[in-house]
């Protein structure tokens, strides 16, 4: 992973008026901390730190001043609920050839068998890898996998010079059956019932319907008037 370089400011004024100044400049109040030295308090630009910050764990090169750069990965980011531009982020300083933990995508890739349903158990995984070569993601494929299938973090192929940071036995994808019609029309009727809407019979036949279509049963009438066929294969739904 290339590293990002980044120039920064020494910041000397705290509490949230100063913040605020720093933040209408465009620029992020910010920490940097690790390995016994004392914390850094610093401004880095907005825009460069949050193209930088695409990939939560981007090595960065924080420079100060003109100086030597500092290595260090984001521990902590905090982003404005609304507006999502980042408030305020905890730089932790690491160390070439030093081993850190931190989590990477499960990208699910292939498709299961037919009437399957995929479900993501573990979005993210803990992966300890060297500070200068971390990976972006894990992939993992279900190409073919039956209902009943298991994928658990032991049986990821980590990417070189990762190891598992979390319990093996996780699991990470599940491979289910696909709801039936009957299945799909019990949830929505009890989900309704649970904030009090009645259907009339003809809700109800519209229901059923829009169930069986959801579960890829087809049936029915084509917008041509010809019955569809029943015998068309339905879709694997994906979560």
């Amino acid at each position: 992973m290339p590293e990002i370089a980044i120039k920064a400011e020494p910041r000397t004024e705290f509490g949230k008026g100063p913040a605020r100044r720093i933040r209408r400049e465009d620029k992020v109040p910010a920490v940097l901390y690790g390995h016994g030295a004392d914390p850094q308090h610093l401004s880095l630009p907005g825009h460069e730190l949050m193209l930088a910050l695409k990939n939560p764990n981007a090595l960065l090169s924080i420079v100060v001043d003109g100086g030597d750069g500092q290595l260090a990965l984001a521990k902590q980011v905090q982003r404005d609920p609304l507006r999502g531009f980042i408030e305020h982020a905890d730089l932790q300083v690491v160390r070439r050839g030093e081993k850190v933990t931190v989590d990477i995508s499960v990208i699910v890739t292939g498709e299961p068998v037919p009437e399957a349903l995929v479900v993501t158990e573990t979005a993210r995984i803990a992966l300890e890898a060297e500070a200068t070569n971390l990976p972006d993601s894990v992939q993992v494929s279900i190409e073919g996998l039956g209902v009943g299938a298991q994928v658990h973090a032991s049986d990821l192929d980590l990417p070189e010079g990762s190891t598992l940071a979390v319990d093996p036995e996780i699991l990470v994808v599940n491979i289910v059956a696909a709801p039936t019609a009957e299945e799909v029309e019990a949830e929505l009727a009890e989900a309704e019932a649970e904030v009090g809407i009645e259907r009339d019979e003809a809700e109800d036949e519209q229901a059923a319907e829009a169930g069986r279509e959801a579960a890829g049963e087809g049936g029915g009438e084509a917008p041509d008037g010809s019955e569809s066929s029943d015998s068309a294969e339905s879709s694997p739904e994906r979560e």
